[in-house]
Parts: C-alpha cells; sequence; structure tokens
C-alpha cells in the first residue's frame, strides 16, 4: 500500500513556474514507477508525465514536452514535476500515481495508487 500526497498547486500567470511535489508513505516507493496526470473540468483525465524505476521519463509530447520536467528523489519518497511556461490549457487538477508495472503506462487504469490532487490555475 501507498499514500500519496500532492502539493505545490496554485494560481500563476501565463509565462511562469510551479513546482508540484508528491510524497509517498511507505519503504518500498523505489519500487514503482510514478506518473502524472491531470484533469480539467469537463475532461477525462490525461497522462502528464512518468518516471520509472530507473529515472527513464516519458512526456506527453504534444502538451508538455519541453516545457515540463519530472524527477524524483528515492531518499525523500518524494516526485517532483516542475512545470515552466505554463499556459491557460494547463489549468487542470494534477494528480500523482503510483505504477508497480514495469511496462511504461500512459493510461490512468494502469496506476496502483493516486493522490488526491492539487489545483493548478494558470491566468492569461
Amino acid at each position: 500500500q501507498v499514500q500519496l500526497v500532492e502539493s505545490g498547486g496554485g494560481l500563476v500567470q501565463a509565462g511562469g513556474s510551479l513546482r508540484l511535489s508528491c510524497a509517498a508513505s511507505g519503504r518500498t516507493f523505489s519500487s514503482y514507477a510514478m506518473g502524472w496526470f491531470r484533469q480539467a473540468p469537463g475532461k477525462d483525465r490525461e497522462f502528464v508525465a512518468r518516471i520509472s524505476r530507473g529515472s527513464g521519463t516519458t512526456y506527453d509530447a504534444d502538451s508538455v514536452k519541453g516545457r515540463f520536467t519530472i524527477s524524483r528523489d528515492n531518499a525523500k519518497n518524494t516526485v517532483y514535476l516542475q512545470m515552466d511556461r505554463l499556459k491557460p490549457e494547463d489549468t487542470a487538477v494534477y494528480y500523482c500515481a503510483a505504477d508497480s508495472g514495469v511496462v511504461t503506462a500512459k493510461s490512468p487504469a494502469e496506476y496502483d495508487f493516486w493522490g488526491q490532487g492539487t489545483q493548478v490555475t494558470v491566468s492569461s
């Protein structure tokens, strides 16, 4: 069992930056791949980024690649999402999730544990 708690969301102007954090409980954090997803009102939850156990990274190329960076600190049981050059269309609730599988997964259904989410609002 893994419990996840996101933080770092807020209101920012377009072009600004935010860093989201996701703190995980338990001693097995390093055995999970971690993902970030987001969900805007009226839309499905969508994949943003993933980091494997070995810190290999995958991004949603169309929307965030080149602006967002995912990283992890296994000593702190924490995964981060650095978001730069934010756009109004980045406005959403951002969720972190843990995946015990070994295949790169972009579908929410493939993740085992979820945080409660943190709101990110980008004003124009």
